[in-house]
């Protein structure tokens, strides 16, 4: 039977986190678990939990992404990090108002459970980027977490080019510029297992000023 809804995790060398969170995939969903050049058997440990699994060479954020929308074969696609850090148990909240057709791209808004999930520094970031993202398209938003759902061909029909953090960015500005219905709900935001691979360093954190800004003022 075809799943209601694919969902691509970008997987960097997330095999202590993956079974944790195939376990927890809701019904009629389908994993979609993107290698980005893992060496912790993580591609390994998703196949062997039912997972589909594929292998991105690009190294990027954007490059697993964009290569899970592209292998995904079901109507609606989500996105994940597969680092423990969002309950896929809560992925119903992003996915039920798209396959109703109530909106054509929604947004996980993270709401950390414990004082640490999400630090302070990255929290300010955050709100000044949900900021010019409502200067540059007019759409308010809170968070640009990385839990979100809309239709894959209309994903597609983005012409989406970034391949680094920018990606999510870049789905947000030129979904608006399309005229698409975009809305957030909250979901629970855990502490992850590991390492941010984009914010968790400086020169990663440098990467991601710099990627989101170029989507900002293309």
């Amino acid at each position: 039977m075809a799943a209601d809804v694919d969902l691509v995790l970008p997987c960097l060398n997330e095999a202590t986190a993956l079974p944790w969170v195939l376990a927890r995939l809701p019904d009629g969903v389908r994993a979609v678990v993107v290698d980005n050049g893992s060496t912790d058997g993580s591609a390994e440990i998703a196949a062997a939990l039912g997972a589909t699994v594929i292998s991105c060479e690009l190294r990027g954020y954007g490059a697993a992404c964009h290569a899970g929308l592209e292998a995904a074969t079901a109507e609606v696609v989500a996105f994940l990090d597969a680092d423990a850090s969002l309950d896929p148990r809560q992925l119903v909240r992003v996915t039920a108002p798209v396959l109703a057709g109530r909106a054509d791209l929604m947004l996980g808004r993270r709401r950390p459970i414990t004082r640490g999930a999400w630090p302070w520094h990255l929290r300010l970031a955050n709100a000044e980027l949900a900021r010019r993202i409502h200067r540059r398209t007019g759409i308010r938003l809170h968070d640009l977490g990385p839990m979100r759902a809309a239709h894959r061909q209309s994903l597609l029909d983005l012409a989406l080019t970034d391949r680094r953090s920018g990606y999510p960015l870049e789905t947000v500005v030129k979904a608006a510029d399309a005229g698409w219905r975009i809305a957030e709900v909250d979901v629970d935001y855990l502490p992850r297992s590991g390492r941010s691979k984009v914010t968790g360093t400086p020169l990663g954190a440098v990467r991601a000023v710099k990627d989101m800004t170029k989507v900002l003022i293309a």
